[in-house]
Parts: C-alpha cells; structure tokens; sequence
C-alpha cells in the first residue's frame, strides 16, 4: 500500500478521468474519490471489504480508505474531490466510515457527473457533487472511526496532518502515539514502503505545491507555511521530489 500525494485534501481539488478497464494498487490519499461503472464491472476493495461493482452501481470512497481497483472488461468514470469543496457533508460524517462504500446513481445524476469538468465553474461542481454525497447519504450506514483505535496507519497520517507545519518528527511522533522510536520507523516502511522522514518531506511537498498553485504567495511564505525554515532546504527538497524547481512548477501550473 502507498500514499497518492497527488490528490490532495486542502483547497477545492478536482479531478475527473474516464477510461477502460483500468485497475490501481492498494493506496489511500486525504480526497474523496467515487467511482462509477459505466459498462462491464470493476472489483473495488476497500479497506477489508471487496465489492464487485455493475453498471450504474457506484462506490464511494471516504478520506483515508485504504482502496484497489481491478477490471477487465469495464468503462467507468472516477471522480475524485477534495472535502473542502462538500465542507459541510465532511463535517457532518467526521471520524465515521461507511458500513458499505457502495450506491446506485439515478440516469439524471450519472448525466450530471458526465458533464463536470476540470474547468466547470466551483458553484456547478458543488451542486453536483453535493447531490451526489446526498445520494449516498440516504441509503448509508456509519461506523465511528473512534472504534478503530488500533489504526496506527491512520493515527500518523492524523498527526503529520496536524503538525506539518511544525516539529512531526518522528521522536515527537514516537512521544505523542506511546509507541517505541525504533517500532514506529520499521511499521511505516513496512505499510507504505517509504520512511517516516521521506513520507513528511513528501507530504509538505505535496502541500507546497498546493500554496503555490491557489495562492499568489511568495515562495518563501509557501515554504514556512509547510514546515521548512530555510528557502535552500525547501528547493533542495522541492527538487527531489518533484524534478524541478518550485519556480519552475508554478510557472508550469
């Protein structure tokens, strides 16, 4: 399993893809993520649960599932959506889960999900996205996350989620969650395949990226607001993770 970086939870991210018979790896990001089978079936596994999904049937995905995608013969749609642009559907299921992640979707409802687009304007991406949370609201059951309190993946997503932009070193880490120094660092490579230093410094990065596509902050601001204290630590880092400058990448964006 790996953190997707690329879809973020701040701001109002948007993504939308089309496609056939596509299949992804165990992962989890800070978005919501739907996906709607338009033709064949797609086998979606979320968390511990595996569903396999028909034409019209959709899947709804809650920020931090754990989910994999698998299909061979299958259209289907992905949309995936930050929490800021359904604040208040993400307040009103705040530390719960779905009993079960699947819905069915009217032909009206499917028509509108069709037409958002990236470039659709914010008002009409809410509207739709919002009836597509009621939707799923209407015929779901929740479970309260605070059951799941031996999550430990979930616990340190919370807390570098929390603290990025202070010290989330990993002793601090260590202190906060009771655990052992050396037992933490070994669980992160184990579960995501990257260290807990790497996952932090990809983790601001990711939220850099952010700052300097929504914002017109300086660099240098962008770079305090995720933690770093020097600008040549930032680029450094910048650098190694994206392949370029973060000049060069808002100048890109």
């Amino acid at each position: 399993m790996f953190y997707e970086f690329k879809h973020p939870g701040l701001f109002e991210y948007f993504c939308k893809e089309t496609g056939n018979n596509f299949s992804f790896p165990l992962h989890l990001h800070q978005s919501f993520e739907m996906i709607l089978i338009l033709r064949g079936s797609m086998l979606v596994t979320v968390e511990q649960k595996s569903y396999e999904v028909h034409r019209g049937e959709g899947v709804l995905i809650f920020p931090y599932q754990s989910h994999a995608l698998t299909s061979e013969d299958c259209e289907h749609l992905l949309v995936i959506f930050s929490p800021e642009l359904v604040k208040s559907f993400s307040a009103s299921i705040s530390n719960q889960i779905p009993e079960d992640n699947r819905f069915l979707l009217s032909e009206s409802l499917i028509s509108q999900c069709l037409e958002l687009e990236d470039n659709s304007s914010k008002y009409y991406k809410k509207g739709v996205l919002y009836l597509l949370c009621n939707q799923f609201d209407k015929g779901a059951e929740y479970l309260n996350r605070e059951r799941d309190k031996n999550n430990l993946l979930l616990r340190i997503f919370q807390f570098v989620e929390h603290n990025y932009k202070k010290d989330c070193s990993l002793e601090t880490l260590a202190e906060e969650l009771n655990y052992e120094y050396s037992y933490l660092s070994r669980y992160m490579k184990r579960r995501i395949g990257i260290s807990y230093n790497n996952y932090v410094n990809e983790y601001r990065i990711s939220k850099a990226c952010e700052w300097l596509r929504e914002t017109d902050k300086k660099i240098l601001e962008c770079a305090m607001e995720c933690g770093y204290e020097s600008l040549r630590s930032f680029n450094r880092n910048f650098n190694a993770v994206m392949g370029m400058s973060p000049k060069e990448y808002r100048k890109k964006m």
